[in-house]
């Protein structure tokens, strides 16, 4: 029990974040996959955006980390519609996204990577995952229909 006379330093208040990291993941993934995949995801958006990554980090003996992205990923699943309709979507809203499709399971490096993608139109991509950031309420309409992620 505090019984000094002094009164308590006020809690600081909790952080609001104004926009959303959202990885969207099909629903039929395995594990590995959606592990993969958004691993992947998330990757671009911090390159992209670097108001999206904190600081470094450092432990009580001054070893450093590397920083990470400085708000919460949400991540949802739904099904290759809806994921489909979610990528419109973002285009439409002219969001910065990331892509992953099903043909990038079976390259091995990023330039392989990128020309599965090329290789494909638009309308034709094989959408496994798709990573967004942009205002809550943006975000919020492009994974509307999706769940968030058991």
């Amino acid at each position: 029990m505090n019984t000094s006379t002094e009164p308590e330093p006020p809690r600081p208040e909790p952080v609001r974040f104004d926009t959303k990291i959202a990885v969207l993941l099909r629903a039929d993934l395995e594990t590995w996959q959606r592990l993969n995949v958004t691993s992947f995801l998330v990757s671009g958006l911090g390159t992209q955006l670097p108001e999206v990554v904190g600081e470094p980090y450092e432990d009580a003996d001054g070893v450093p980390y590397l920083p990470m992205f400085r708000q919460p990923v949400m991540v949802f699943e739904a099904t290759k519609e809806t994921l489909a309709t979610a990528h419109t979507r973002a285009l439409s809203r002219a969001l910065p996204r990331s892509v992953f499709t099903s043909d990038l399971f079976a390259t091995g490096n990023d330039r392989d990577n990128r020309a599965a993608v090329r290789a494909v139109p638009t309308a034709d991509l094989e959408l496994v995952g798709l990573a967004v950031h942009g205002p809550k309420n943006a975000v919020d309409k492009v994974v509307k229909g999706a769940r968030m992620h058991p």
